[in-house]
């Protein structure tokens, strides 16, 4: 599947359908963390987003809490994504009464939303970004939306439905575990 354009030039180049994604671990409370890692085998939405309590961030990540059941009929987990730090989450998400983690990536600040190149430098924060990883650790699908713009979820669904589909050719798969093993063998050597 393709993804949208990136106009900004104050980010990175948005990483694409294809790449492999990159392995991370942030805070989602003061004292619990989350890697990518630990959902490999079941498909993961990330949603990176500019700043909580801003209107178009809660209105987007109000949706996604809104349609929840339908990402979990897909067997597909979401994270929300920002350099916000994690008391901030916490008053947010219970402010919006999100039930799905919002991580952290404040310090170093922007460091994953840098690696996936959606970091934006001028601002210090994060574009407006959406990617469904596969079940080995593929990105299937990225959009990049305008900053104000909310991008909705049908994307989002329709990567889901797509990937559905394609899981069941198991060609893909065992190409995708094999492009997975050899990016862990390169994030350990970065290491």
């Amino acid at each position: 599947m393709s993804s949208s354009s990136f106009s900004n030039n104050t980010a990175e180049v948005a990483l694409k359908p294809g790449s492999i994604a990159p392995d991370f671990t942030l805070k989602t409370t003061p004292d619990q963390t989350v890697s990518l890692k630990d959902f490999l085998g079941t498909p993961v939405i990330l949603a990176f987003y500019p700043a909580d309590f801003s209107p178009v961030c809660g209105d987007e990540m109000s949706l996604y809490n809104e349609i929840l059941p339908e990402f979990q009929g897909f067997g597909a987990e979401i994270m929300g994504i920002s350099v916000d730090g994690v008391w901030c989450h916490l008053a947010f998400a219970k402010a919006r009464n999100l039930h799905f983690p919002l991580l952290s990536d404040f310090e170093p600040k922007g460091e994953v939303a840098r690696n996936y190149g959606v970091y934006n430098k001028k601002e210090g924060i994060c574009e407006r970004a959406l990617f469904v990883i596969n079940k080995v650790g593929v990105i299937h699908w990225s959009y990049i939306s305008p900053v104000g713009i909310n991008p909705g979820a049908a994307g989002i669904l329709k990567a889901l439905e797509s990937l559905d589909t394609n899981n069941n050719n198991n060609q893909s798969v065992q190409k995708n575990q094999e492009q997975v093993q050899q990016n862990n063998t390169i994030n350990e050597k970065r290491k």
